[in-house]
């Protein structure tokens, strides 16, 4: 006579916490450039990880998901020349005497509240008339 089969006691399932991490566009031009990355504090600073593909306009652009944070990166083009994002004036000295660019990522109610913006009145204080 078989045996009935016994179900292994399973574990309690640990509900998943929903990701957080929000997709961030960077994007580098260079007409001249054959190969752009991005590297940053994000990847740790490894230039194989993020390549950036060119468009038809000949823009290179990149997108990645990160949590919320603030991230510091660059672009490193030819696989030599380690750059400063052009488009992005956040800035901080790294400890070769060099800028790196920074970038906050954050929830859009977090975002919209540093930059001015109530999100309740769907205005921003810099356009308000005095």
């Amino acid at each position: 006579m078989k045996q009935p089969i016994r179900k292994k006691a399973s574990l309690p399932r640990i509900p998943r916490r929903p990701s957080t991490k929000q997709a961030v566009t960077f994007e580098y031009f260079d007409p001249s450039a054959t190969i752009v990355t991005l590297v940053g504090d994000f990847n740790k600073w490894d230039p194989k990880v993020r390549p950036l593909k060119r468009d038809a306009g000949r823009l290179w652009k990149v997108t990645v998901r990160l949590e919320p944070g603030t991230y510091q990166y660059k672009f490193v083009v030819n696989g030599e020349r380690w750059e400063e994002d052009p488009l992005n004036l956040h800035r901080i000295l790294n400890e070769h005497g060099t800028y790196n660019s920074i970038r906050k990522v954050g929830s859009p109610l977090a975002v919209g509240l540093e930059a001015g913006h109530d999100m309740a009145k769907g205005y921003d204080e810099h356009t308000i008339a005095g």
